[in-house]
């Protein structure tokens, strides 16, 4: 499942061109195409799924749903859905940030507009093909449709506050929802046939220059999703339905405090008595947008961190008995070979180590985290490789490899000044360089490794600073808004990409 092999660690939100985001477009269809000719056979991507709280892809409103931001509009208007005025009224947009508020404004508007000429030809071709999708996607779509809905009639309040018959999905309240907001959740429902449709185009285009695409299955959901509203049963949520304890992570190299996540916790036992059939459902639908996924957080199946609700801090927290093998025996039964990559980062022990060996899934191995102080730091290092890994030169939690090595680093970690001098000259003594650039002495480093998978995020390959970097945990403002300019790829990158690729038989 896992040849010598290399790729690249870029989400469709940094993809340049479309209107202030990244898209399924041309610009996405040419990044397959530099992968191809850089001698990739890997794109790795964060979460496809619509994003909410904070504008992050792990806090999404559906498991399920994808992206609507991720529309390619100029597809819409070569179907006849939008007009030219329509996409040249975009509004000012950076070109390489992302600017969520305007950019969910202009295009939540237009994909209104596309919907409703489209749903009022429904005798086509297109509309026969829309009904085939919602019918066969019912068993999420339709929840997921008046969840959207219902959060536009509220202004986009969470749904522990919607009126208490809506809020607890009383089946008359349901049925009425339902016929108030027909027409809104139908332009929901558009807009994933088309993400899909487009989706499908862009995952076709991979396959056939043999690339495959590794994604990304948070192991939690947000509060305010549908499937938390659809699924209450499968949460420890409180008699107001808010999360009760939640989740996160004890305190690790990125925060002295940890990390509170807040997302509600599973109710396993609930899960299990169900044949765990919404995991099954989930992974089901996820591994039909994906070739490989990246199975976030694994640890917390093995045993997770339970910090009570009213917590100041993630500190506060204990360790609590996840589902284990009996889970994972459970999907495979039920799905067959699971593409698994497990991240298992972290406070990694020896039990967790069994379930992801027991299951053949290969681990994650971060260079940036080989240099340091953290006890951990040998299994980072080069030399302790297994082949059965995928090797980073660093995360989309990490600053970039040129940001990490030349800011300060204060402040945004566990490490003082002193550490992160002796991290440096460690550095240097291992790698044995002086004056070439960081990037790319990390990037020939990890593939030139014996880890059967090697995966470079694109800011290293361009050689970007601290600016470019994707997310710093424990902050709520400034992530996930990095993108690439129009030309960055240049021929030259690709080139000397290519050349390293060779030489190390990826």
């Amino acid at each position: 499942m896992f040849p010598r092999c290399s790729g690249i660690l870029l989400h469709v939100a940094s993809l340049p061109g479309g209107h202030g985001i990244g898209d399924l477009g041309n610009s996405a269809h040419e990044f397959v195409e530099f992968l191809a000719e850089s001698g990739q056979k890997i794109w790795q991507i964060l979460p496809l799924s619509p994003t909410g709280y904070g504008d992050s892809p792990y806090q999404c409103f559906s498991a399920f749903a994808g992206n609507p931001l991720f529309i390619d509009l100029k597809a819409l208007h070569e179907q006849g859905l939008l007009s030219g005025q329509d996409l040249t009224n975009a509004p000012s947009l950076p070109e390489e940030r992302i600017e969520y508020a305007p950019v969910i404004d202009f295009k939540r508007g237009l994909l209104g507009k596309a919907a409703h000429v489209f749903l009022a030809d429904g005798a086509s071709t297109d509309g026969r093909a829309f009904d085939t999708f919602c019918r066969n996607n019912s068993d999420w779509l339709d929840d997921y449709a008046l969840f959207m809905a219902c959060k536009g009639a509220y202004k986009d309040a969470a749904w522990v506050y919607w009126d208490p018959g809506i809020r607890q999905r009383d089946s008359a309240a349901l049925k009425e929802w339902q016929s108030r907001l027909s027409a809104e959740i139908q332009v929901h429902k558009f807009a994933q046939f088309e993400f899909f449709r487009q989706w499908e185009k862009l995952k076709a285009h991979c396959g056939r220059l043999g690339i495959s695409i590794m994604g990304d299955i948070p192991i939690y959901v947000a509060h305010d999703s549908a499937d938390v509203w659809a699924h209450p049963d499968l949460f420890r949520l409180d008699e107001q339905g808010r999360p009760n304890p939640v989740a996160g992570v004890p305190p690790d190299y990125f925060s002295a405090t940890g990390q509170l996540w807040g997302n509600p916790l599973y109710r396993w036992e609930t899960s299990a008595a169900s044949g765990h059939q919404w995991w099954i459902d989930r992974v089901r639908a996820s591994l039909k947008l994906l070739d490989l996924a990246r199975l976030d957080h694994f640890r917390g199946f093995e045993a997770y961190w339970e910090i009570p609700a009213d917590a100041s801090t993630a500190a506060e927290g204990k360790w609590v008995k996840g589902p284990g093998a009996e889970f994972f025996q459970t999907l495979q039964t039920e799905l067959g070979e699971l593409p698994f990559i497990a991240e298992n980062l972290g406070v990694i022990t020896p039990e967790v180590e069994a379930l992801r060996q027991r299951f053949g899934f290969p681990g994650m191995s971060l260079l940036q985290f080989a240099f340091g102080n953290d006890p951990q730091g040998p299994t980072f290092r080069p030399h302790n490789y297994s082949r059965e890994l995928v090797a980073y030169t660093g995360g989309h939690d990490n600053d970039t490899t040129v940001g990490w090595w030349t800011s300060s680093g204060l402040g945004e970690s566990t490490r003082t000044a002193e550490d992160i001098r002796n991290e440096r000259d460690f550095t240097r003594a291992y790698l044995g360089f002086q004056d070439e650039a960081i990037n790319w002495v990390f990037i020939r480093t990890v593939l030139a490794s014996v880890a059967n998978v090697a995966i470079i995020p694109l800011q290293d390959v361009l050689g970007l600073g601290s600016y470019a970097r994707m997310n710093l945990p424990g902050t709520l403002s400034g992530n996930w808004e990095w993108r690439y300019k129009q030309k960055a790829l240049t021929k030259e990158i690709s080139e000397q990409l290519r050349k390293l690729t060779l030489l190390y038989d990826r």
